[in-house]
């Protein structure tokens, strides 16, 4: 069979402020916080992870966070030059940085080219200053302005603006709006999703008034529309593309295989045909502290599991998954799903070929029911 592509998650787990609808493995960064000696630990963790793997050939790799773009672009630099020294990069990788506007100017972020970073995620979520401000970003509508202007004018082409719409008091109107705003910049790629509340959040202790179901609906039904008549092509649940869809994000759908290094970062790897989910240590004071395994939990993803797995991330995907592509990623015949794959097509939530499926428009509307047939 062949190899499933490996990708590498980095994760930075400081912002300048917490943001109150955020789940994320995110605190706010205080001035008694060693980034240098939290670099030099992200560095340890990728040598331990890297003895399970030989000379490591890698797909992608992303910073995330957080806010990664908190770094200076010459730490990013020296972590993508050590991984090079223990990974080989395929010819057209894709590095991306998470960047959060009001984090770095013009002067920065043509360091951040100069650094290898080739992909840059724009953490945009609203061109309307009451919306961010109830989103509680550190910036206003000046400084995405600014942000995105910098990207363009330090020769970024592969851009993504992450944009939320269902935000507190939006309207439809508004939501269109900021949608508009960010196609006026004909970005390659959009990351544009509803906002959910979740727990463990501020909006989840102290719930903000957000736009009716019907309303947040036509948001997305509009939005769509006016997505896919100005070219951008929707190939996964949130994501929206003109020829550069996200290389590391896409690896993750397919169940391909990824190594994560930093406070929380989470790895899925097939060796020996067994695949195996490895969950680093959450706290990051904790991490900053820790000598020799990085890793607290290692879970053998077991065969009668592996379908489900599989398809809760393939299943997103807008297009026709491959027999192949199962059989490739999970070491499974197709034949062990066949009565599912039937009773699914008989619901009417996927249509099936001689050497693919493909899921419906009411499969699609229906996701979580179409998946919990593979449980």
């Amino acid at each position: 069979m062949l190899a499933i592509p490996l990708s590498l998650y980095i994760h930075f787990p400081w912002c300048i402020r917490k943001c109150p609808y955020c789940d994320f493995n995110s605190y706010a960064l205080k001035n008694t916080i060693s980034v240098d000696l939290y670099v030099k630990q992200l560095i340890a963790d990728l040598a331990n992870d890297l003895v399970k793997i030989k000379r490591p050939h890698l797909q992608s790799i992303f910073f995330g966070g957080g806010t990664p773009s908190l770094m200076v672009p010459e730490t990013l630099e020296a972590i993508i030059n050590t991984v090079a020294k223990h990974c080989s990069f395929a010819d057209d990788i894709e590095i991306t940085l998470e960047a959060n506007p009001g984090t770095f100017d013009k002067q920065k972020c043509q360091r951040f080219f100069k650094a290898g970073i080739n992909r840059l995620s724009i953490g945009v979520q609203s061109f309307n200053e009451k919306y961010l401000g109830n989103l509680g970003r550190i910036y206003g509508v000046a400084e995405v302005h600014s942000a995105i202007k910098a990207a363009y004018s330090a020769g970024f082409t592969n851009i993504n603006f992450d944009l939320m719409f269902g935000v507190p008091q939006q309207s439809i109107q508004d939501a269109l709006y900021d949608l508009k705003c960010a196609l006026s910049y004909e970005p390659a790629h959009i990351s544009w999703y509803q906002l959910t509340i979740e727990p463990n959040t501020k909006y989840f202790i102290s719930q903000p008034k957000l736009p009716t179901h019907d309303e947040t609906w036509e948001m997305q039904q509009q939005g769509q529309t006016l997505l896919a008549d100005i070219g951008y092509e929707r190939y996964e649940v949130s994501a929206f593309s003109k020829k550069m869809q996200c290389k590391h994000n896409l690896n993750y759908w397919e169940f391909g295989d990824y190594l994560g290094i930093g406070a929380g970062a989470h790895s899925k790897l097939t060796i020996d045909n067994r695949c195996v989910r490895s969950y680093k240590i959450y706290d990051p004071y904790s991490y900053l502290q820790k000598q020799g395994s990085f890793i607290v939990e290692n879970k053998l993803i077991s065969q009668a599991n592996l379908p489900f797995e599989f398809m809760m991330n393939a299943l997103r995907l807008y297009k026709p998954i491959p027999f192949a592509l199962f059989e490739e990623r999970t070491r499974c015949q197709i034949a062990v799903i066949k009565e599912v794959l039937t009773k699914a097509q008989d619901l009417g939530f996927i249509k099936l070929a001689s050497d693919f499926l493909e899921t419906t428009k009411l499969g699609k509307n229906f996701l979580n029911n179409l998946l919990e047939l593979f449980l």
